[in-house]
């Protein structure tokens, strides 16, 4: 207290704050000069001294009292006091006036002594602990003040203040429920409560949740838990909650409860099975019962939702019974009936899964069961016996035939054909051709036929057989020319001659068969006189005309005959035939010198030759001799030239001229017969010596010689020319076989093998040939050729550090397998690393021992690698380079080593538990390193591992705030016995982390402030917060914000909250704001608190009339005083007196009426007696609130005094119209009138349209007009409402209901192009569709049914329902373009007209016919038709026309089941421009791009598509190709005359629309089948055996196929 003057008062302020945790407070001192009776200061301002000087104000309340009793200050004192604190508290210091102050005063509490307690100095003060949860909140305690003498009393109001001392309880603290799995998110699950029996913000308590995967959240207020996320039971069937209960007290409390929900299944799973689809192969002989498989699906539901059943849907293809059972609960497939490949070879079946949920939930299945082929049916020939006839002289490889064997087991034939015998000259393939194998044995001359069996054997047991036999006759061509019977005739002629004499008869044979072998004769030389004639058929030679003879000479005449035969190119032989006409003469030879051979070593009467001689007359006997040789040779009367000895070509002369003689007796002729020795091979070659031996190089070069092994033979030509060959060697020599020179054939190796036993074997030429043997043997000799061989690539040893000089470490090994010297070895060390000087090692050259030559160290080298060599001793010597690891053993001898003496890191007090924090790093120079060690120290929070990698314990948590630095001692040993150590410190610091969330003060309930329009620019304070942060720097600084924008409030920088919008209280009285305190670190920590902030009224809403108006009408009759005309009604949204109102007239009063100002009641004053006519009487009525200024708001009263009647009002003259109007009428078209009356002259009508005005107007006559074109096929029906209105006051309304109803126009249908272009082939069958053309009308119903029609064409149709276009015949449009007309007719004749442009490709030859084979069923196939044709199109680059499709069997008979088989055939024809593009081509383009097609059908098909291309008819011989087109020119001129009898039939068919399905014959040119070639065989076979005029009949028919069912095609020819 200062030190005041005389008669001043001494006032001390204080002001306290809290900065950093320390409360500090300033006291200031006023001194008051002049005492006053009372005195209230101003605010009084107080500047505490700074760098920069803060201030805040303080309201000073000074009184001076004149003499008196004791007595308080105030009547009540107010004071608070917070619970549960120890006694001796101060509330709060009474303030009183004793004016004798000597005179002591004694001051009492009254009430509730036993909890509070008042000193002499006035201090409030508690006596014991005070419970705000258990006793009463608020104590109103007497005290008093006496000073013997006189006494005063108070009251101090005492407000016990709640401390959070209640952490919240949850009851009970362990909740289990459930939840559908099939919750919706936001679906609330249970609540689970929990209370705190402390108040305020300490009993208001904020949840959260931890745990659940984020699958669940709960209301932060009320505790619900709900659905946040998707439920799974099959994921997670149950979530373990912890439900945390925070009150807002600070410090703030806590409790939690365990919350398990449990997730309740629902029928959620479809079962599903373990593979998509199952296949299981069983044997055809698989006896019934047999369990297949077991099909397995799993449903991840419970109970019965995941209980699963099986059954089968569909079995294909289908039987009855069923050939499978499926067991419905275990899922077992068994064999119910037996199986049969050659029947089925393949089952689908689609089975189920089905849970017993309700409702189940299905899955299908595919089960595949493929029938494994037994081999029990044998192969089975097509044919028992074939029979077939071919030219002879076919070449080798030629076809004959093919045969064909089928097997009904799986894979069809799998196995061999063999022909029996295999003598027989022809062979067979694997596909059954039968070809010829030696040509040279199909002679007809020599074999006319060949009969043989073919066997077809099977490969699988057990083997199966089957034979056809085959009978192959020989045709005849001319091969064989005529031959003579003899190379020369002879014919003479005597002296007795005569014309027509026989000659002589030539003879040729032919063994040709028929023309072929048919001969004629002809003399082509030699008869140019004419002497001779010949007879054609029989080859007589006879006498034309009479030769003059010369006496005693020969005339010769060689005559030149020619034999010819029939064939087609004739083939012919000539023969010499030699006259000689002879008169009288003495015997002569014919020759003088005759030649003749004879071959050595026969034995005698060999016939040499036999000399020809004339004797004229030839009755006159001659005798024959042999002059010279006559030992050797002898000649008989007949001129028979012999041997008489065995004649030797080697030991004697090779030839004889032996001189003949002829005489008669009296003359004599002689001659000369030249005889050849021929040789004969009766000598065999010899060897000299027979047995040889030599050596080789094993170097030698292959061809390089060896030696000659040489033989002779002692007959002559080719008797005597010798082959040599070899034997043995294994291939490694060869010989000449003209020389006999022996040579190296192949690499020797004398380490392989050293020596060779060869025969070398001697052959003549002759025949037969003769022969003869040698031996040889052939030594190879070493060459150094082979380089010394480590044992090992690399020898390693091991040696201790410490192993003294001189020790043998190991023994190199090398091997030399040459001889001699070349295999001697010798052992070197070449190249150390790391290098020495000296060498650590020494190598013993002879033995190859490694020895230890210096001291080792294991810390300067741990390991030595040595390049050794082992050389042998050859010229030039041979080395082989080896490697010596050397690995020196360490001795433990060095301590571990720190990389730092101290190790400094700093790491976040937030560390995760087990993270790693640094890595020691050690080092030791002993072997392994530190790799063996381990660190020592003492530490509760870290762990060190092996690695020296510091970690924070796995249980361990940082937390800067109870310590921020460790400091660690860790000791390295290197191993665990004896190991030697090192020593390091680590100093750890903890970093602060934001983990502290801001705390808030306590606030007030609610805060208050006056409604306004605040803004940025002139806000009002409503209160200042402070939080506060435990955390450091920008963690622990705070920022307070609002947790989203508001538009109404805002925090400024300080703290305060600030009002910065329009606050109106009518509108929302309180606001509740959510206050977020967000500190400035990373993450950053937000805490949140509940604000209300409650407006005060301010008047600035004025009353408001529940009515502009107020209109009330009333007969005089029934008037009378006080009579309550009407109620005037207004409210005000201000609150209190500022909403009180008070209700007058201010305008335009009346003597007839009185107003109540409070309940606002207009009443009439009189019973209007005097009013005698109809009077409206019009007031202005005033509503006035009691505020400040007050505020008001007005309304028109009207008051109808009428004499008769009180209606009044507009109505229309009907509640409702009904209208039409045709479509498409024009804009401002009259609908319909309608007509309201006002029901007075005095008030006029209007007229509103309220819907539809977009469309619709009308006019003030009530003429309802169109504003737009209406489209009955946009909308037919239109509801309008329209609205009179009358010009009363206030008006009075009316609504009437038009409706519209838009009438159908016919309109003409339109197509959808103006032209269609499409192309075919002019052997499009009929049905074949062209294109489809497609109009669409406007109109609905019937008007908008089309029909289709084709203008005048016999060669196309179209359907009349769809639009199809299809062919009916375009043989005869080959190669041009036509145009059609389609037509598009509505029920009522409207009509579009399109043009169809149609290109037919020119002829096509069945060669032009594509067939591609597709894993597809036929009917499928079909259907895909036209995107087949479109993904064709995208590869080839060509129009692509399907022409047919068949089952892989090809028949056009199929069944509609066969039609279901797996593969179908394609015939497709392609065209380019309009060319067909030959089926050569086209088969070229889809092998190269098959890949493309492949993809492309993909598309069409499915993945499992797979397809082959196949022409669909081989190329054919000219021949038979001419026969085509000359088959094709008959077929076409009875195409012609068919078809018009076929535009009969088709109009005929049309009239009549009805097909004949008994049709007798039909040529099912359908997709399902058509065969291009054998229905043009069939059909050139038919027309050329038909002699009569075509049967029309027949030549046209149709017939329905099964496809008609479906919508398919008709097929017809």
């Amino acid at each position: 207290m200062p030190q005041c003057a005389s008669k001043e008062v001494a006032v001390t302020v204080k002001q306290c704050q809290r900065r950093d945790y320390v409360k500090e407070c300033i006291s200031v001192s006023i001194c008051m000069a002049h005492p006053v009776a009372s005195m209230k200061t101003s605010y009084r301002q107080m500047d505490l001294c700074g760098t920069t000087s803060r201030s805040t104000t303080a309201q000073v309340i000074i009184r001076a009292p004149g003499d008196s009793k004791p007595q308080f200050l105030q009547r009540v004192y107010h004071g608070t006091v917070a619970e549960e604190q120890d006694p001796q508290v101060l509330i709060l210091k009474v303030n009183f006036l004793a004016i004798a102050e000597e005179k002591p005063v004694i001051l009492r509490v009254d009430t509730h002594s036993d909890k509070f307690s008042i000193s002499s100095t006035g201090e409030f003060t508690t006596k014991v602990k005070l419970d705000y949860d258990e006793g009463p909140h608020n104590y109103s305690v007497t005290i008093s003040i006496s000073d013997g003498v006189d006494s005063d009393s108070a009251v101090v109001e005492v407000q016990v203040t709640d401390v959070n001392d209640n952490s919240p309880v949850f009851a009970p603290s362990s909740v289990t429920t459930s939840v559908p799995e099939d919750s919706e998110v936001g679906s609330n699950v249970t609540v689970v409560p929990a209370t705190d029996k402390d108040s305020s913000f300490n009993k208001e308590i904020r949840y959260s949740l931890r745990g659940g995967e984020g699958r669940f959240d709960i209301d932060p207020v009320s505790g619900m838990v709900s659905v946040a996320a998707a439920l799974d039971r099959e994921t997670k069937a149950e979530y373990n909650l912890l439900v945390v209960a925070e009150d807002q007290g600070r410090p703030a409390r806590s409790a939690t409860a365990s919350l398990l929900v449990q997730v309740s299944d629902i029928n959620d799973n479809i079962p599903e099975f373990s593979a998509a689809e199952y296949q299981v192969e069983v044997l055809e002989t698989e006896s019934v019962g047999k369990s297949l498989l077991t099909l397995s699906a799993v449903d991840p539901d419970e109970g019965a939702n995941g209980r699963v059943s099986y059954s089968i849907l569909q079995q294909s293809p289908s039987s009855d019974p069923a050939v499978f059972e499926l067991d419905s609960s275990s899922g077992t497939l068994q064999l119910a009936q037996p199986l049969d490949y050659s029947e089925v070879k393949m089952y689908s079946l689609m089975v189920q899964a089905s849970d017993a949920g309700t409702p189940s939930l299905v899955r299908n299945g595919s089960v595949v069961v493929k029938v494994k082929d037994v081999n029990n049916n044998p192969p089975v020939f097509s044919k028992e016996k074939y029979d077939v006839a071919v030219f002879e002289n076919l070449a080798s490889g030629a076809s004959i035939l093919t045969l064909e064997v089928t097997d009904r087991d799986e894979g069809g034939f799998v196995g061999t054909l063999r022909i029996l015998p295999e003598s027989a000259p022809f062979s067979i393939g694997s596909d059954g051709t039968v070809r010829v194998k030696d040509s040279t044995a199909l002679d007809r001359e020599t074999t006319t036929s060949f009969t043989f069996q073919v066997e077809a054997v099977e490969t699988n047991p057990p083997n199966n057989v089957a034979t056809a036999e085959v009978n192959v006759t020989l045709l005849d061509e001319n091969d064989n020319s005529p031959v003579f019977t003899s190379n020369k005739y002879e014919g003479k002629v005597f002296a007795n001659q005569t014309v027509g004499m026989l000659l002589v008869q030539v003879e040729a044979e032919d063994v040709d068969d028929g023309t072929n072998g048919q001969i004629t004769y002809s003399i082509d030389f030699g008869n140019t006189d004419g002497y001779f004639s010949i007879e054609d058929k029989t080859g007589t030679i006879t006498l034309a005309k009479v030769i003059p003879l010369v006496e005693n000479g020969i005339l010769e005449f060689p005559l030149y005959i020619t034999a010819t035969d029939g064939g087609t190119t004739s083939r012919s032989t000539a023969a010499q035939v030699i006259i000689r006409a002879s008169g009288d003469s003495k015997p002569q030879f014919s020759q003088r010198v005759y030649h003749g051979t004879v071959a050595e070593e026969q034995d005698p009467q060999v016939l040499i030759l036999k000399v020809n001689f004339q004797v004229i007359p030839e009755e006159k006997p001659v005798t024959f001799r042999v002059d010279t040789h006559s030992d050797k040779f002898s000649i008989s009367s007949t001129g028979e030239f012999t041997t008489k000895v065995k004649l030797d070509y080697d030991e004697g002369p090779h030839n004889y001229s032996v001189t003949i003689t002829i005489s008669d007796g009296v003359d004599s002729d002689s001659a000369v017969v030249e005889v050849q020795v021929t040789d004969v091979n009766d000598n065999s070659p010899v060897f000299a010596p027979s047995s040889v031996t030599t050596s080789v190089p094993e170097d030698s070069e292959v061809g390089s010689n060896v030696t000659v092994v040489p033989a002779t033979d002692k007959d002559s030509s080719f008797n005597k020319e010798i082959r040599y060959s070899l034997s043995g060697g294994e291939g490694r020599f060869d010989i000449d076989p003209v020389s006999g020179m022996v040579s190296v054939a192949a690499a020797l190796d004398r380490e392989t093998k050293a020596e060779y036993n060869l025969l070398v074997v001697a052959e003549d030429q002759g025949r037969p040939a003769r022969s003869a043997t040698a031996s040889l043997l052939v030594q190879v000799s070493d060459i150094n050729d082979n380089i010394p061989e480590f044992s090992a690539a690399e020898y390693q040893v091991e040696v201790l550090e410490t192993e003294s000089v001189g020790k043998s470490l190991l023994t190199l090994s090398a091997v030399d397998p040459d001889e001699g010297a070349n295999g001697k070895v010798s052992y070197n060390i070449l190249q150390q690393s790391p290098s020495s000087d000296p060498a650590v090692f020494e190598l013993d050259s002879s033995s190859g021992t490694l020895q230890l030559a210096q001291p080792l160290d294991y810390s300067e080298v741990k390991m030595y690698s040595l390049m050794v060599q082992a050389s042998d001793a050859g010229t030039p010597s041979l080395v082989r380079n080896g490697s010596v690891v050397v690995k020196v053993k360490d001795v433990n001898n060095n301590p571990p080593v720190f990389s730092k003496e101290k190790y400094d890191v700093a790491v976040f007090e937030n560390l995760a538990s087990g993270a790693s924090i640094l890595t020691l790093e050690v080092t030791d120079r002993d072997e392994g390193g530190f790799s063996n060690g381990d660190f020592v120290y003492t530490s509760d929070t870290f762990d060190i591992n092996k690695q020296g990698v510091v970690t924070l314990k796995n249980d361990v948590t940082l937390d800067r705030e109870t310590k921020d630095n460790y400091i660690l001692e860790v000791v390295a040993v290197d191993q665990a016995t004896d190991g030697l150590r090192a020593t390091a410190q680590l100093n750890i610091t903890v970093l602060d982390y934001n983990d502290n969330a801001p705390q808030f003060p306590p606030i007030a309930e609610p805060l208050q402030i006056p409604e306004g329009n605040y803004t940025e620019e002139n806000p009002g304070d409503i209160v200042t917060i402070v939080p506060t942060d435990a955390d450091l720097g920008p963690n622990g600084e705070v920022t307070l914000s609002l947790s989203s924008p508001h538009p109404l409030f805002r925090f400024r920088e300080d703290g305060t909250l600030l009002a910065v919008g329009a606050l109106d209280r009518e509108s929302r009285e309180t606001h509740e704001l959510f206050v977020k305190a967000s500190d400035n670190g990373t993450p950053q920590r937000e805490s949140f608190t509940t604000i209300r902030v409650s407006l005060t009224d301010v008047n600035d809403n004025k009353p408001e009339f529940s009515s502009s108006s107020y209109v009330s009408s009333i007969l005089l009759k029934d008037a009378e005083k006080g009579k309550l005309l009407l109620t005037l009604e207004a409210t005000d949204k201000d609150a209190g007196d500022n909403s009180l109102i008070t209700y007058s007239f201010s305008s335009g009063s009346s003597p007839y009426l009185a107003l109540d100002s409070t309940t606002g009641a207009v009443t009439l004053t009189s019973d209007l007696a005097d009013v005698k006519e109809d009077t409206t009487l019009v007031l202005t009525a005033t509503a006035e609130d009691h505020g400040e200024p007050p505020l008001s708001s007005t309304a028109r009263v009207v008051v109808n005094l009428r004499v008769v009647s009180l209606v009044e009002g507009v109505a229309f003259g009907s509640s409702s119209y009904n209208f039409s109007i045709p479509e498409h009428r024009t804009v401002g078209t009259t609908v319909g009138t309608v007509f309201a009356s006002s029901g007075s002259d005095l008030y006029d009508v209007s007229y509103t349209l309220k819907k539809h005005s977009d469309l619709f107007s009308i006019d003030a006559s009530g003429a309802i007009k169109t504003k737009a074109e209406l489209d009955k096929e946009e909308k037919e029906w239109y509801v309008l409402d329209v609205e009179a209105v009358d010009t009363r006051t206030p008006p009075t309304t009316a609504v009437a209901t038009v409706t519209v109803q838009v009438e159908d126009l016919n309109e003409p249908p339109q197509f959808s192009k103006p032209l269609y272009q499409a192309s075919i082939v002019s052997i499009a069958v009929y049905k074949t569709p062209v294109v489809t053309v497609k109009a669409s009308d406007p109109d609905v119903g019937d008007q908008g049914r089309l029909v289709y029609n084709l203008e005048d064409d016999t060669y196309f149709d179209v359907d009349p329902s769809t639009g199809l276009v299809f062919v009916v015949s375009a043989v005869e449009l080959a190669g041009q373009k036509v145009e059609l007309k389609v037509h598009a007719d509505d029920l009522q004749g409207l009509r579009a007209t399109t043009r169809v442009e149609v290109t037919v490709g020119g002829s096509v030859s069945s060669s032009d016919v594509v067939v591609i084979r597709l894993n597809q069923p036929a009917n499928t196939v079909e259907n895909q038709i036209p995107d087949m044709e479109s993904s064709l199109v995208k590869v080839l680059g060509w129009n692509v026309n399907v022409v047919g499709v068949s089952n892989d069997n090809g028949g056009a008979s199929e069944s509609r089941i066969q039609r279901a088989a797996v593969k179908s055939l394609v015939s497709l024809i392609c065209l380019d421009g309009g060319t067909v593009v030959s089926g050569e081509e086209v088969t070229t383009k889809l092998q190269s791009q098959s890949e493309a097609v492949r993809a492309e059908l993909v598309k069409v098909f499915g993945d499992s598509l797979q397809f082959e291309v196949k022409l669909e008819v081989e190329p054919q011989s000219p021949a038979s190709s001419q026969a085509v087109v000359i088959a094709l020119g008959v077929l076409l001129a009875l195409s012609m005359m068919g078809l018009m009898v076929a535009v009969v039939f088709v109009v005929r068919f049309k009239k009549t629309k009805d097909l004949q399905e008994d049709s007798e014959q039909s040529f099912d040119m359908s997709r399902e089948g058509f065969d291009n070639k054998a229905w043009m065989d069939s059909e050139l076979k038919k027309r050329n055996s038909q002699d009569k005029k075509p049967d029309f009949n027949n030549s046209v028919s149709s017939q329905q196929t099964d496809d008609d069912d479906d919508g398919g095609p008709i097929s017809a020819l």
